[in-house]
């Protein structure tokens, strides 16, 4: 056992942990790992999908142990002493760790229940953390009727009912707007600086991790650096840039970026692309383009993300994505073009309006997107447009058809991709291909075609007799993806597709979609993600179930431009609309 000192409250040393997938397969999740963790700071836990985050989590909290190896927690060796570690560590699993038929108070008399807080101190303690977090309104509403960003909340005041030296966040940001992030980054930050408390957080979101006060980050369960976010991406100055096009726009220019020789990274960024290079001098990279292109390349600060993707990038890996768009048209309408048509759009539940009077149009072959704070009523209109929730009030046209009136007719039109991915994870690869072609009625010989097209085109074949709920997320998400499309849809819903899938997924995905819009087919999707806000060619933020703004994300970023925020993002953007409309309302009532 190391010696243990005050300098380190978590040191794992040469830890492996393996994992039996079943026939005689095992998978290691953690490789000879050597890490520490130091006190009173927020270190970040960083790594693609399958990088061992989550193991290397539940072997610190003594919930999983090692299979060589130490792991030492606050001096304590989670073998010999597991249920001391469980004691003094707070421990937010992955979507929070609730019991959603519980009340917030239930939930919250659970908890110090297992922690064995003294019955005297609760209520104090209760009426501070739901002070802190924002649910004293709300402690006898059912865990599971609260909106994501209040489950996250509650599952923090669970992890931080007896205060603890260490705590544990596994992924706490996943699915959760970006005001509920910053809530919880101000809450974490608070027990940092006023308890002295250790936190250890993994994310998906890599723009956290420079928030963060050193990274840990982690590839197939090897540790590939450690240190302050900006000795990351420090060596890449002079290697990354923004790229604009004038005859070029900007999902175009984005695509022949990610094949030019000498670019590792490519996003849309704003209006121009963001792209990292290998070392390749820019007069090199502006060759490739003819000048009537109008391209240029200006040098910006590198950042975390920048690091992440140089450090995993693969020579040789294009990605270029053999996707097919649809064979054949629909009816839109004369006047207007509009693939999606609505108009006064209700949602009522009882004497609650989830959606009011929301109206939008999108555009044959554009991306849409529809963003709003947890409980704003997106996800209510989004299934109202897929035809899965009864329209209350108000028209609706999908691809030319009413959808009040001819919702089966208009269903064979669309594809649909929920959040979470409706996969049957018992199902294998071939099996959940087979069932969605079936339900979308594709005869045997188109079937065993477009199969083989799903196989291809994702890169599904070394997974075919694979359990769907064994897969990798981003593989999971391939595949949802490749069943939405198995009939050749006009119209794509993506209901927050990418949550918490690592950017390398993230990256492969939106090359898919922009190849799809590229080829006609409309593009509808909900994000937590504000950077894939960019990636839409327009957009409405909604807030209490109505439209609080509408436009292309230049014009909305346009509108929040002031002396204290000269050029702001997209997550500004949407942090200041949504700011700006809870003052309106607590001013009027």
């Amino acid at each position: 056992m190391p010696d243990q000192d005050a300098s380190c409250v978590l040191h794992l040393q040469g830890v492996t942990r393996r994992f039996s997938t079943g026939k005689q397969q095992t998978v290691t999740a953690l490789d000879a790992l050597d890490l520490t963790v130091r006190p009173g700071r927020v270190t970040g836990l960083i790594g693609p999908d399958g990088a061992g985050k989550t193991t290397l989590m539940r072997l610190a909290t003594g919930l999983l142990l090692p299979d060589a190896g130490t792991v030492s927690v606050l001096g304590l060796d989670t073998v010999r002493q597991p249920l001391e570690i469980q004691a003094s560590v707070g421990y937010m699993p992955q979507r929070f760790g609730l019991y959603e038929d519980l009340t917030v108070q239930e939930n919250l008399d659970l908890y110090a229940d297992l922690q064995a807080l003294e019955k005297p101190g609760r209520p104090a303690r209760y009426r501070e953390l739901m002070h802190m977090t924002g649910l004293a309104p709300f402690t006898r509403r059912l865990a599971g009727r609260l909106s994501g960003g209040m489950k996250q909340k509650l599952g923090l005041a669970c992890a931080l009912l007896r205060p603890p030296r260490l705590l544990l966040l596994d992924e706490p940001t996943v699915g959760v707007d970006p005001v509920s992030r910053r809530e919880l980054w101000s809450i974490v930050y608070r027990q940092v600086e006023q308890l002295g408390m250790s936190v250890l957080l993994s994310t998906a979101y890599l723009d956290e991790a420079d928030r963060c006060d050193e990274v840990i980050l982690l590839h197939n369960g090897r540790l590939l650096g450690q240190g302050p976010p900006h000795s990351f991406s420090e060596p890449l100055r002079g290697r990354v840039f923004q790229v604009d096009a004038k005859r070029l726009n900007k999902r175009g220019l984005q695509a022949r970026l990610h094949l030019t020789p000498g670019i590792i990274d490519s996003i849309i960024a704003g209006e121009r692309v963001r792209v990292v290079t290998d070392g390749t001098d820019v007069a090199t990279l502006a060759g490739t383009f003819e000048a009537q292109e109008g391209v240029s390349f200006a040098a910006v600060e590198p950042v975390f993300e920048d690091a992440f993707m140089a450090r995993l990038y693969v020579p040789g890996q294009t990605g270029e994505v053999p996707l097919q768009s649809a064979t054949h048209s629909f009816g839109m309408s004369a006047q207007t073009g509009a693939a999606i048509e609505v108009s006064g759009l209700q949602k009522r539940f009882g004497d609650f309006y989830a959606v009011r009077d929301v109206s939008f149009s999108v555009r044959a072959g554009e991306i849409f997107g529809l963003l709003g704070a947890n409980g704003a009523g997106k996800s209510t209109t989004f299934r109202m447009l897929c035809g899965l929730l009864p329209v209350t009030g108000g028209e609706v046209r999908v691809a030319g058809l009413d959808l009040r009136r001819a919702v089966s007719r208009a269903r064979g039109r669309l594809g649909y991709m929920a959040q979470r991915f409706s996969l049957y994870s018992n199902l294998t690869v071939v099996q959940n291909l087979n069932f969605f072609a079936s339900a979308y009625g594709l005869e045997r010989r188109r079937r065993r075609a477009r199969i083989d097209w799903a196989l291809q085109a994702f890169e599904l074949q070394p997974y075919v007799n694979s359990e769907s709920g064994m897969l990798p997320l981003g593989f999971k998400q391939r595949l949802a993806m490749a069943a939405a499309l198995l009939h050749q849809p006009d119209i794509l819903f993506l209901d927050e597709p990418t949550s918490g899938v690592d950017p390398l997924a993230r990256r492969e995905f939106w090359r898919r979609i922009n190849a799809l819009a590229e080829q006609g087919v409309t593009v509808l999707v909900t994000t937590h993600f504000m950077e894939e806000a960019n990636y839409c060619d327009r957009l409405v933020i909604m807030a209490d179930g109505e439209v609080l703004a509408a436009g292309t994300p230049a014009q909305l970023k346009k509108g929040c431009r002031s002396s204290a925020l000269p050029d702001p993002t997209m997550e500004d953007t949407f942090i200041a609309l949504i700011e700006a409309h809870d003052n309106r309302r607590e001013a009027v009532g």
